[in-house]
């Protein structure tokens, strides 16, 4: 089962969504979408938060409003974060989250460091945890079927995009053809003209 919330701080609003536990995040690491960014409380247990940004936007495109639900909502589902004031929350692109076979369940790394950010925050803020808690939705998506339909969907705009620039290389081609036989259309005529 996976938790989806809402943050609507911002239109359109943004989809959040976290895993119930550990067993449950590794579905979610292993078929996480190359827009999603990862949320989790720097040095302390808490939940897997994903942020799904809009194909094209990067993590630098997070709005300020939403980076303060995910890390709150971190913070709110950390165990001991919870608890605590004064934490950091560290997020990073899926794409960067690193899994490999001697890793406890639940637990990852990353490929490079330096693509790790950190917000830092100073204390629950009750109002923007109930806003989202209002959204919540439990939902038993087949991941890996998703997963499938978005990576086909980026495949097949692929290739309309490959077909519409051969489709243009093809016509530019075709148009150089044309003006050259006008050319040289041209040249003869005049050099017929010439001769007579």
């Amino acid at each position: 089962m996976v938790f989806y919330f809402t943050s609507a701080v911002v239109d359109p609003p943004f989809t959040i969504y976290m895993g119930k536990d550990k067993y449950e995040n590794e579905d979610l690491i292993k078929y996480g979408w190359p827009e999603d960014i990862w949320f989790h409380v720097d040095k302390l247990s808490s939940a897997h938060v994903y942020l799904r940004m809009p194909k094209g936007k990067t993590i630098d495109d997070i709005p300020p409003e939403v980076l303060v639900d995910c890390a709150q909502l971190v913070k709110n589902n950390s165990i001991q974060g919870c608890k605590m004031n004064n934490i950091n929350v560290v997020y990073t692109a899926w794409a960067n989250l690193k899994k490999t076979g001697d890793m406890d369940v639940g637990q990852i790394g990353f490929h490079k460091q330096k693509e790790v950010k950190i917000v830092a925050v100073e204390k629950k803020i009750n109002e923007i945890v109930n806003r989202l808690e209002k959204t919540k939705e439990e939902r038993f998506p087949d991941l890996a079927a998703e997963k499938e339909a978005r990576d086909q969907e980026e495949r097949n705009e692929k290739k309309a995009q490959l077909q519409e620039q051969k489709r243009r290389e093809k016509e530019e081609q075709k148009k150089k053809k044309e003006m050259e036989e006008l050319r040289w259309a041209k040249v003869f005529f005049v050099v017929v003209i010439t001769y007579k």
